[in-house]
C-alpha cells in the first residue's frame, strides 16, 4: 500500500517508518528534514492547501501526525492553523486525491486534567490551546465523515509517550532522577498513564492492517498505570539510585512555578518549569484503553520493559550519536 504520513520526522514518526517500510510504499511530508529517513522525506505544511494537494496525489492512505503539541507555542494561533486548518486542508486534499483512508493522531489531552479514568466516550473538556485544537480537529473529522461514510477514518487518542531519543516530560523525570537533581511534589498518589513509543506504533500497524472500516477512535495507553510513588521507585530501583528524601507541598511548587513564570514573561525566555507543568505533573492523567487492547492487539512490550530500555539506551549504555526528539 501507498502511505503518506505527514509530520513523520520526528520521535513517533520515525518509529512508525522504521516500523512500516518494509510492507509498504512510504512518503514522508514534513516541514523538518528526517534524521533517518531523507529519501523518503520531502518538504511540505498543511498550512498550504496547494502543496497538500500535489503531495497527497497517488497514495491510499494518509497518516496524520503534524501538529503543534508544545505547552509554550506563542502566538496561541498556531495551535489552530496548524491543528485545525491543517486538518481541513488534509480532508479538501484528500478528496480531490480519491484517498480514503486516513489515521489520525490526536491526543488525550482533549479530555482536560484530573478526569476519572475516560474512555473514548467521555465528553470532552480540554484545558489548554493544544487540546482545544486537537478536538476542534476531531469534530471537523466527525463532521467530516457525515457526507463522507464510505471513508475509514481511524482516530488514535495516545497518552504521553516516552521512550529512545525523546527529549520531553517523561525523560526530564528519568534525567532528574539519574542525576539527583529530582524532587518530589505533592504527594506522589497522582497516578499517570503512559505509553511507550514501541507499542504505539506497533498498535498503528495493527490498525492500518486489521481496522479498515468505518469511523473508529482509541485511545492507548500501556496498563497497568503507575501512580508517581511507584514510578520513581521504578526508575530508582533500575538505575541503581536512591529515592529522593525531598518532597514540597503542592502550593509550594505551584508558588515556584508562578515565579519562573514572572522570570519567563518578563525576561522572554522559556524556562523548563512552569506553573502549567507543575500542575500537569501533580495532577491524575488516567485513561482507559480497554477498546484498544480488546481489538486483539498485543503490546511487543510491557510498561516496565519501555521504561527499563530507555534507561538503558539513554543512561547505561554509551551512545552513538547525539539525535534527539524535542516533545512534551
Amino acid at each position: 500500500m501507498r502511505i503518506t504520513l505527514i509530520g513523520a520526522s520526528g520521535f513517533v514518526g520515525t518509529r512508525l517508518i522504521d516500523l512500516l517500510r518494509n510492507e509498504h510504499e512510504l512518503r514522508n511530508i514534513d516541514l523538518e528534514a528526517s534524521h533517518f529517513f531523507p529519501e523518503l522525506t520531502v518538504y511540505g505544511d498543511v498550512r498550504d492547501p496547494q502543496q497538500m494537494d500535489s503531495l497527497l496525489s497517488g497514495t491510499d492512505m494518509v497518516v496524520l501526525l503534524a501538529a503543534k503539541h508544545r505547552d509554550d507555542v506563542t502566538p496561541t494561533s498556531l495551535y489552530y492553523q496548524t491543528n485545525v486548518n491543517g486538518m481541513r486542508n488534509v480532508l479538501n486534499a484528500m478528496e480531490r486525491n480519491g484517498v480514503k483512508r486516513l489515521l489520525f493522531f490526536s491526543s488525550v489531552a482533549i479530555y482536560g486534567l484530573n478526569k476519572d479514568n475516560p474512555d473514548e466516550s467521555f465528553t470532552a473538556d480540554p484545558f489548554n490551546h493544544y487540546g482545544k485544537s486537537k478536538w476542534q480537529a476531531e469534530t471537523l473529522v466527525q463532521e467530516w465523515y457525515k457526507t463522507h461514510n464510505d471513508w475509514n477514518i481511524d482516530v488514535i487518542r495516545p497518552t504521553v509517550i516516552f521512550g529512545e531519543r525523546n527529549r520531553g516530560n517523561v525523560y526530564n523525570l528519568l534525567n532528574n532522577l539519574a542525576k539527583g537533581y529530582f524532587i518530589n511534589v505533592g504527594k506522589g498518589t497522582n497516578v499517570k498513564s503512559m505509553a511507550y513509543v514501541g507499542n504505539v506504533v506497533a498498535f498503528v500497524k495493527y490498525m492500518i492492517d486489521n481496522i479498515t472500516d468505518g469511523y473508529n477512535v482509541f485511545n492507548y495507553v500501556d496498563k497497568p498505570d503507575l501512580d508517581m510513588n511507584h514510578l520513581t521507585e521504578l526508575v530508582c530501583r533500575t538505575l541503581g539510585k536512591r529515592l529522593p528524601s525531598v518532597r514540597l507541598p503542592y502550593w509550594i511548587g505551584m508558588a515556584g512555578g508562578y515565579f519562573f513564570d514572572a522570570i519567563a514573561f518578563i525576561f522572554r525566555i522559556k524556562p523548563t518549569i512552569s506553573s502549567v507543568r507543575i500542575k500537569k505533573y501533580c495532577s491524575t492523567t488516567q485513561y482507559d484503553s480497554t477498546k484498544a487492547h480488546n481489538t486483539g492487539f498485543v503490546p511487543p512490550y510491557t510498561l516496565s520493559e519501555g521504561l527499563t530500555r530507555t534507561m538503558e539506551f539513554e543512561f547505561i549504555h554509551p551512545r552513538t550519536d547525539d539525535i534527539s526528539f524535542e516533545s512534551e
